[in-house]
């Protein structure tokens, strides 16, 4: 009894000691982490106050969002990645830069207006049909596309462009008379560089975004057929690390899985076959950056199980026995002795 009370008395005592310095430990331990974890987290809002989203930057410009989305391909306003992993923001200080600049706002937006094919052409004193054939030939590149109510392709080009092309001499004997003969030969023969075109120049714009190897594999990889990016990225955890940089693909009004989506998607996607020579050996001197820098991730291998040696698998075999025997009731009185016993009681009881 006392020896219990003893024991119970004791124990707390010495257990106390033990909690409060293990609580110590573990204090000790984690502020350290608490405190970098506040500091990364303070770094992180204050770099977020001193930037702004995209569509506040574009208010505070003046400008439209396809306006500022030219804007930024044309690396007239500059981003930098989120911190938060939220995108692209714009910083306070770029914006102002962009509003000290002479003859803001409508200077900025002369430099970011997209025309169509008809005030493309009387900005260059053309037929609308003299500047398609421009256009089909590549002599003008498309900025953008959309498609109208019609379904149909609808091509716009940087006015400032066009206004250098038609103030060039050399473009002068293109602007008057007739249409060479090896490229007449071309536009009859079906060629139309205008996606083409586009392609290379969409592909430009997105590159000047990242610098990331995989970022910019992905991008090489978004203008190709995936069956084409299957024949060179044959390893599937990389195929699925460039889908996670993947850029996305904009809509342009159009539904999923509808005929203007399949339009737009051929639009976008390599169909001539030295482009998508071009494009496949592109993607493959990425890929050896990528490499370089860092592999995909991958998962991480199971361990094997631990190897069981004879001796340890028969020990169990051997003490089986003994765990049997102490499990087993008595053993019974053997035969012999017990008919003695039986014979010793008789005589003494007649």
């Amino acid at each position: 009894m006392s020896g219990n009370t003893i024991m119970q008395s004791t124990a707390p005592q010495s257990t106390a000691p033990q909690s409060a310095a293990s609580q110590s430990t573990a204090l000790q331990s984690t502020a350290p982490q608490s405190a970098a974890s506040q500091s990364t987290a303070l770094q992180s809002t204050a770099s977020r106050a001193a930037t702004t989203s995209l569509a506040r930057a574009a208010r505070e410009l003046g400008l439209r969002r396809g306006e500022f989305d030219l804007a930024l391909h044309l690396g007239c306003v500059r981003t930098v990645p989120d911190e938060g992993g939220g995108g692209r923001r714009v910083n306070r200080a770029e914006i102002e830069r962009v509003r000290s600049e002479d003859g803001f706002p409508e200077a900025l937006r002369e430099r970011v207006k997209a025309v169509g094919t008809m005030e493309g052409a009387a900005l260059m004193g053309v037929t609308v049909a003299r500047f398609t054939r421009f256009a089909r030939l590549g002599l003008v590149v498309p900025v953008k596309f959309y498609l109208n109510r019609y379904r149909a392709v609808v091509w716009l080009y940087l006015a400032e462009e066009l206004r250098q092309f038609g103030a060039d001499e050399q473009n002068a004997r293109l602007l008057k008379g007739r249409t060479p003969e090896g490229l007449r030969d071309q536009l009859e023969a079906g060629l139309d560089l205008r996606p083409r075109n586009w392609r290379g120049r969409h592909m430009g714009f997105l590159l000047r975004q990242t610098e990331d190897p995989w970022a910019q594999a992905a991008i090489v990889a978004s203008l190709l057929d995936p069956v084409q990016v299957a024949e060179i990225v044959r390893d599937p955890y990389e195929r699925a690390y460039l889908n996670r940089f993947r850029p996305e693909r904009a809509a342009h009004g159009a539904a999923p899985d509808t005929p203007a989506a399949h339009l737009v998607s051929r639009i976008m996607t390599a169909e001539d076959p030295d482009e998508i020579s071009w494009l496949r050996a592109d993607l493959g001197q990425a890929l050896v950056e990528a490499r370089e820098l860092r592999p995909a991730p991958r998962p991480t291998p199971k361990a094997p199980p631990t190897p069981v040696s004879p001796l340890s698998a028969a020990a169990p075999a051997v003490s089986r026995p003994r765990e049997a025997a102490l499990d087993d009731p008595a053993p019974s009185v053997e035969p012999e002795r017990a008919r003695w016993l039986l014979g010793w009681l008789r005589r003494r009881n007649p």
